[in-house]
């Protein structure tokens, strides 16, 4: 038996979440002095005119270990947990020492933590990745090397309607924000190989940006074909399949997936943003 948890970053589909192996452990979100748990009474309408009101940015807190071992104490022998880019939050580090600690008084099962290296999609991926191979009847090392191997080849990419976000979090100068709001100028970001985020490009106007980072998606991958794409998008499913019908157009993909941001990921897409992960 196996069983794969993810935290919140990660958004599970309806038939991850009716297939039972999958569970989430919840990050938990902060605006203004109110404390959001990202579970399953997330309200992305409400959280995001909070954001948009407030004067400062909101930020997020990373389960703690024990949240973690609560989830590992179960009756599956095979224990994976999947986390957002430790280079981005602390749950990769909380995961692992939850781990270190079950195993202390829990003999007999194998526990792996994988450092997604990504957010969002780019976790149910590698969760979907996970199963592929247990149920492939991979043993646990198996398991685990391939899908450190998929991580290592796996890109992220996304736009974002505003930076108002980043702006409010000290991480982009109000000089530059300004601009680019004037301008309507729209960054077309992605993921280092270390798991940081990079700016690839940028585009006037959301359009001009989507078909920017489809092209860099498409220019980054090979066998297509043999690969499924996930597209997250928070509160714009209109863009997010205008999207999925753009790259049908381009590439010719094993299975394209789209779903909406949780609480985390609605955090950093913010209103309007689409995020692509292959």
């Amino acid at each position: 038996m196996y069983k794969i948890i993810v935290d919140s970053c990660g958004e599970l589909t309806e038939e991850m979440i009716e297939d039972g192996h999958f569970v989430n452990v919840p990050l938990t979100l902060e605006i203004d002095g109110k404390e959001i748990v990202d579970d399953e009474t997330f309200d992305q309408s409400e959280f995001l005119k909070a954001v948009e009101t407030s004067a400062s940015a909101p930020k997020s807190a990373c389960p703690s270990p024990n949240a973690y071992m609560v989830e590992m104490d179960c009756e599956a022998d095979h224990i994976y947990v999947v986390t957002l880019s430790a280079q981005l939050s602390g749950s990769y580090n909380s995961a692992c020492l939850g781990k270190d600690l079950f195993e202390e008084d829990e003999e007999g099962k194998q526990i792996h933590v994988f450092d997604s290296k990504s957010a969002s999609i780019g976790e149910t991926l590698i969760a979907l990745k996970i199963a592929e191979c247990e149920n492939a009847g991979m043993d646990f090392h198996k398991v685990v090397d391939t899908v450190e191997k998929y991580i290592s080849e796996q890109h992220t990419f996304f736009v974002l309607e505003t930076l108002e976000t980043l702006r409010k979090a000290g991480r982009l100068s109000n000089i530059k924000a300004a601009i680019a709001g004037t301008l309507n100028i729209k960054p077309v970001m992605g993921s280092t190989d270390e798991g940081n985020i990079q700016q690839l490009g940028q585009a006037r106007g959301m359009a001009k940006a989507i078909d920017k980072m489809a092209q860099c998606l498409v220019e980054a991958t090979a066998n297509c074909e043999d690969k499924i794409l996930a597209i997250s998008h928070c509160n714009c499913a209109a863009r997010a399949m205008a999207l999925k019908k753009k790259m049908e157009s381009l590439a010719n993909f094993k299975d394209i997936f789209i779903v909406d941001t949780r609480g985390v990921s609605s955090m950093y897409a913010n209103d309007g943003g689409v995020i692509m992960v292959i």
